[in-house]
């Protein structure tokens, strides 16, 4: 079987090679841009309409997420802050048990969904979240991603509670899952397969917008600062990162999760290390840039629309950055091997906290501190709302081959988010359509790595927006509904914790 997808997937890739080398293609890339421009129009008249009174603008969807991630904190107990120890030690491996059941491990599930939102949501999405809201974004997003934690609890410990397990063993789960069999236990079967269908249909879209063309259009602007050659074709960058993803999505689960488990410490030690040499470097600015950072979040000079602005900005681009409460990384976690459900949600707490609240802090002090954001020289990166490349401009603005290191954390960040969300879209597509045309979605999402070259980062960024944020309305409506199994399963795992059970 492996040797058939893979030949299979060779054939296509090759053609697709032969396709795009065609010079009259890259005459289509204002037809690429504007599809995504339509597309974007339709979108917005749905999802993105203001539910906001007077001058500010607070889009419906964003206003859902954020309401449902700020109720399950409080519906859980700030959960996010009383169980991140235990968390800690399930990711150790103190809590494993022969009765374990998955594919991969806690940890493993855990990077496989991290490979999937630490990525170019943390290096473009926090500098597009100054351009657009300023500096104060940045703690609009840290606040965001705290309420976050909790939605991803939830979420993932429904994952395991409604997972499936196939005739060849393997395990299938995700919020199209408990969406369709959890609401048919509460007797609502028709409503909850409409919603896993809606579900399905939104992250189809999205691991082909956000986990795709999103990613290769940043990658491509911070790597064609350091090679030039992409300048002139852009779409030998498509054609290269779809060979490499090619590669991965082939083997399934393991694969990926293999790759995941050493790509993403590994990329996030490094920008981590580099980002706090820089913020040592300018540790004199430190001061005036978390005064403007905080001002930012809570000034109302520009009058109340401007800071309700600030405010949609930060929760935007961390509901972007770290999928909480958007359904997206349940598909990964529904694979580990815990033999309590309630385990792996906990352990998807520490998603979001290294995600947003750590890295998304460390990318922002950056930006900042080097003044980068608002020089008139990279006014251009700004208005082309080029979030990679201006956080590479800062990168090399303190040591000059510092920006060849981003660059290649967001080739890093922009692969690892690919090869999770190929695995989110086939899975749904599966879901939707079964296992033998699961070929038809892998050389559809490497078919978009190479279109994303051709298109505006603008207007790719807006349909990434939209159709990421999507997700969260069937998905949260499954979590209101089901409430209830996640918070007795809890207090079941809490008593038995409480009274020593585990080992």
């Amino acid at each position: 079987m492996f040797t058939q997808s893979g030949t299979t997937l060779k054939i296509a890739c090759f053609g697709l090679f032969l396709f795009i080398a065609n010079p009259a293609f890259a005459s289509e890339t204002n037809a690429v841009d504007a599809f995504f421009g339509t597309m974007n129009g339709y979108l917005a008249a749905v999802f993105f309409y203001d539910v906001f009174p007077g001058e500010a603008e607070f889009p419906f969807i964003v206003a859902w997420l954020s309401v449902g991630a700020i109720y399950m904190t409080f519906r859980f107990g700030f959960i996010n802050l009383r169980m991140m120890g235990h968390a800690f030690a399930i990711i150790r491996g103190k809590y494993q048990t022969p009765e374990d059941k998955g594919e991969v491990t806690p940890f493993q599930a855990l990077t496989t969904a991290l490979s999937a939102t630490v990525g170019l949501g943390n290096i473009a999405g926090v500098a597009i979240a100054i351009i657009i809201g300023g500096p104060g974004a940045i703690i609009w997003m840290i606040i965001a991603g705290f309420f976050g934690m909790s939605a991803k609890f939830t979420e993932v410990t429904l994952g395991q509670l409604y997972r499936q397990t196939r005739p060849d063993g393997r395990l299938m789960g995700g919020a199209m899952y408990y969406l369709s069999d959890g609401l048919a236990e509460k007797g609502m079967a028709g409503f909850g397969k409409a919603l896993a269908i809606m579900f399905t249909i939104f992250c189809i879209a999205a691991s082909l917008g956000g986990g795709n063309a999103f990613q290769v259009s940043q990658a491509l602007g911070a790597i064609q600062g350091e090679v030039s050659f992409f300048n002139d074709f852009p779409w030998v960058f498509g054609i290269i990162m779809a060979t490499l993803v090619g590669f991965v999505i082939i083997g399934g689960i393991k694969r990926i999760a293999h790759a995941a488990e050493a790509i993403v410490p590994t990329m996030v030690i490094i920008y981590v290390v580099t980002c706090l040499w820089i913020i040592l470097a300018n540790i004199s600015a430190i001061p005036d840039a978390l005064a403007t950072i905080w001002h930012g979040a809570f000034s109302l000079e520009a009058g109340f629309g401007a800071l309700v602005g600030v405010i949609v900005q930060g929760f935007k681009r961390a509901a972007f950055s770290s999928e909480a409460g958007i359904g997206s990384a349940v598909i990964a976690h529904s694979a580990a091997s815990v033999k309590y459900p309630v385990r792996q949600g906990i352990v998807a707490l520490h998603e979001p906290f290294i995600d947003t609240i750590i890295i998304c802090t460390m990318t922002a002090l950056v930006i900042v501190v080097t003044g980068v954001y608002n020089a008139p020289e990279h006014a251009a990166l700004v208005d082309a709302k080029q979030g990679a490349a201006l956080t590479s401009v800062a990168f090399g603005s303190v040591v000059p081959w510092f920006s060849s290191i981003l660059s290649l954390s967001v080739v890093l960040f922009a692969f690892s988010t690919m090869i999770s969300w190929s695995y989110y879209g086939e899975r749904c597509w599966t879901y939707m359509f079964g296992e033998k045309f699961s070929m038809i979605y892998k050389i559809t999402f490497l078919a978009f790595i190479v279109l994303a070259t051709l298109g505006s980062a603008g207007n790719i960024l807006d349909f990434s927006d939209l159709l990421l944020l999507a997700m969260a309305l069937p998905n949260f409506i499954g979590l209101y509904i089901l409430q209830d199994k996640v918070a007795d399963a809890l207090k079941t795992y809490r008593n038995k914790l409480k009274q020593g059970e585990f080992t």
